[in-house]
């Protein structure tokens, strides 16, 4: 799941991302209100987080943009106005959840997956592929019914290789979307995140999903049907 995290005070979105980070969301974050909606426009976004306090007090015009541009994407707005009217003025201009500052991660991230699984029904929500399942709104994996348990980059390259599953997908591409890397950076931490995350997925099991493309990168795909995961929508 990819979010945007508009917020102006560099310290709580620092903590903001490093804490989705590590339950398994990709972030964006952004610190102004043009820099956010040059994203939205360009950019596909699960959810977005968005502080009134950007764009020197007038989040507000920020909101009714996002709004605007994607009419679906689920927005929770972050505000230390109190008074009931403003409150009502939020979502009545869009915003579909209201968090007061100061807050706790542990509300912010349970107010962020009840509007994903509000969502739910018109997103890709689980990935399957033979008998590996990837549930995007609960950061769960599982493989013939076993769960397993990954780190949050090996979750977001396992999902990276997916979403493209039955196509090869190179290194440069991984570095991109999931370590927002360059490819000319000098590591080999795809390969080394590739090797951790197929002893877990591939492990003992005769069918092996996880396969490398020599001189490309790497691809996942069930040997016996190398069609792309179906999707599942989720039951609420």
């Amino acid at each position: 799941m990819r979010l945007l995290v508009a917020e102006n005070d560099p310290a709580l979105a620092t903590f903001l991302q490093n804490s989705f980070d590590q339950e398994r969301y990709t972030v964006d974050l952004s610190d102004d209100g043009a820099d956010a909606k040059y994203w939205v426009e360009r950019r596909h976004y699960d959810l977005a987080i968005l502080d009134l306090n950007i764009e020197r007090g007038q989040g507000t015009q920020v909101l009714q943009f996002v709004r605007a541009k994607r009419s679906q994407l689920p927005i929770l707005v972050l505000s230390s106005q109190h008074r009931a009217e403003d409150c009502a003025q939020v979502l009545d201009l869009g915003a579909d959840d209201l968090l007061l500052k100061p807050f706790l991660f542990s509300e912010l991230s349970a107010r962020v997956r009840a509007l994903l699984r509000r969502v739910a029904p018109c997103a890709e929500t689980v990935l399957w592929l033979d008998d590996l399942e990837l549930n995007r709104v609960e950061h769960s994996v599982k493989r013939a019914g076993r769960v397993i348990d990954l780190t949050p980059k090996e979750f977001g390259l396992l999902e990276c290789l997916m979403r493209n599953a039955g196509r090869h997908v190179t290194r440069a591409q991984i570095l991109n979307q999931v370590w927002k890397l360059p490819y000319d950076t000098l590591t080999n931490v795809v390969d080394v995140y590739v090797s951790y995350l197929r002893n877990k997925i591939n492990g003992p099991l005769d069918r092996k999903l996880i396969h490398t493309v020599r001189g490309i990168g790497y691809e996942i795909h069930a040997v016996a049907d190398r069609a792309g995961p179906q999707l599942v929508r989720s039951k609420e």
